[in-house]
Order: C-alpha cells, then structure tokens, then sequence
C-alpha cells in the first residue's frame, strides 16, 4: 500500500479524526496526598527490644502482687534489689512441696542450720504459690514468710525471679 493512497488505512483514520480537539484536563476531585511512608518494620524491631529488655515477665506477680521480701534494720535497699534480680549465686536449696506447715518449718531450719554451718550465703526455699491450698491462700509461704523473720541468721529474703520460681521461691541471704 502506498502512503499517497486515499484507502490507506492511516490515512483514512487521519481524515476521520482531523477535526477532533482534544477534551481539557479536568482537575481530580477529592485527591489528597499520600501518607508519608511508615517504617513498620523498624517500629515493631523497637518494641520486640523493649519487651525483650524487660526480661521475662511472671503475670502471677503482675496480678496477684503477693510477692514477700524481708530486710534486717540497718540491710541497704540495694542489698535486698541485688538479692531479688539474683545476683548472688545459691549454693543450696530446698523445696517444700507437699510438707505440711511443721514439716516445712522443720525442713528449713534443719536447712538453714546446715548451711550455716558450711558458711553458705545464699539459698532458695522453693515453697510454691498456694494455687492448691484453696480459699486459705498459700499456707506454705506463709510458713517461711513468718519462719524466716524470726531467724537471726537471716539477713533478707525476697521472692526470686521468675525462671527461678517468680513469687513462688524465695531467695534468702544469711548471715555469720
């Protein structure tokens, strides 16, 4: 086909729309401009940090506060804050579950008097959370609450962390 062609097809199309003027730009109704970009990513990193810094939490301590601590007069806070963070390395332990509350008090300061002895500084008396006493509350923590105040070897106690028993364990601090 030739270009010069009357039937040519672009010069068929080229007559047909010869005349033809194009429509104006109508502006866009309702547009608004895009949000800036959101780092998610970077967001959700700090808040993993964050949670991960606070270390594991025990939600028994969040909800029922019934953590016990105990400081002789005279005992730095700071003392009683390193005992409970687990700074102190345990060099015994024992675990009173299923004791009744004699066999507990006996148990421990059949325990403590031994350590003593052996120039121990620190223990962990693991006495449960009280979950199976009931309406009583914890009758076992109760127990060491009350024995361990009354013994003179015992500097501080306070609840342990949470991989090591959280408000269900004490860590306890004796003396010389």
């Amino acid at each position: 086909m030739n270009a010069d062609d009357p039937n040519n097809p672009d010069n068929l199309f080229r007559d047909a729309t010869r005349d033809v003027k194009p429509f104006p730009a109508a502006p866009v109704r309702g547009s608004r401009p895009k949000p800036k970009p959101a780092a998610r990513f970077t967001k959700a990193d700090r808040q993993a940090v964050l949670r991960e810094s606070l270390g594991p939490v025990d939600p028994a301590i969040l909800e029922s506060g019934d953590e016990i601590s105990f400081r002789r007069s005279g005992v730095p806070e700071t003392l009683l804050r390193k005992l409970r963070r687990g700074y102190f390395k345990v060099d015994a332990e024992i675990d009173l579950h299923g004791l009744t509350s004699p066999q507990a008090r006996h148990a421990l300061g059949d325990l403590i008097a031994r350590e003593i002895v052996r120039g121990s500084r620190c223990i962990r008396v693991i006495h449960g959370k009280g979950l199976g006493s009931g309406p009583r509350g914890p009758v076992l923590k109760n127990v060491v609450n009350v024995a361990l105040r009354r013994m003179e070897v015992v500097v501080a106690f306070g609840s342990a962390r949470p991989l090591d028993g959280g408000n269900g364990a004490v860590y306890v601090l004796l003396g010389k």
